[in-house]
C-alpha cells in the first residue's frame, strides 16, 4: 500500500488506499485478482506509475489467498516477523560491540532456534488440521512431526 501511494498525490491517498482495500474483502483468490485489475485499470489514467507497480505486484500481494482462508490473516500478516526483529534488536543492542562477525552469527542463530522451537511446540500459528489441507494429508500429525524432525 506504501509504495502504491508513493505515486499518488497527498490528497488522493484516502481514495487509492480505499480501492485497493476492496481487494482484500473478495472471498477467493479470483475474485480479489479480477478486483485487483480493475482497480489497477482504474488507477491507470490518473497515476500510471501507481498502476504499473501493481501490475507487478500482483502475484506477490495475492499470494496468500492460494491458502485456505483460514490461513489469510497468519499469511499476510508481517506481526511475527516484526516481533523477531525486535527481539534481535534487544538482544544485539545489550552486546554493543561484537568481537567478530561469527559472534552476530551465533547470537541471531541462537534466537531464530529459539523463536523456531517457541512456534513449534508452545504456539500454533496454524492448526494442525488446516495445514493438513494445505499439505494434503489425511493425517495432520505427520507431516507436522515429520516437518519437526527434519529441522532439528
Amino acid at each position: 500500500m506504501r509504495n502504491v501511494l508513493a505515486y499518488v498525490p497527498r490528497g488522493q491517498h484516502q481514495m487509492v488506499a480505499a480501492a485497493i482495500r476492496t481487494v482484500f474483502v473478495q472471498e477467493d483468490q479470483a475474485t480479489a485478482q479480477a478486483q485487483w485489475r480493475q482497480v489497477a485499470d482504474g488507477l491507470r489514467s490518473r497515476f500510471p506509475k501507481a498502476a504499473a507497480l501493481m501490475d507487478e505486484a500482483e502475484a506477490d500481494v495475492l499470494a496468500h489467498m492460494a491458502f485456505p482462508r483460514e490461513h489469510w490473516a497468519q499469511i499476510a500478516s508481517t506481526n511475527p516477523l516484526e516481533r523477531v526483529h525486535k527481539e534481535i534488536k534487544r538482544r544485539t543492542d545489550v552486546v554493543g560491540i561484537f568481537p567478530d562477525e561469527a559472534a552476530i552469527v551465533r547470537l541471531v542463530g541462537a534466537l531464530l532456534a529459539e523463536q523456531t522451537d517457541e512456534w513449534h511446540v508452545t504456539r500454533r500459528y496454524m492448526s494442525l488440521e488446516t495445514l493438513a489441507e494445505v499439505i494434503g494429508s489425511d493425517e495432520p500429525e505427520k507431516p507436522v512431526q515429520a516437518t519437526l524432525a527434519a529441522s532439528s
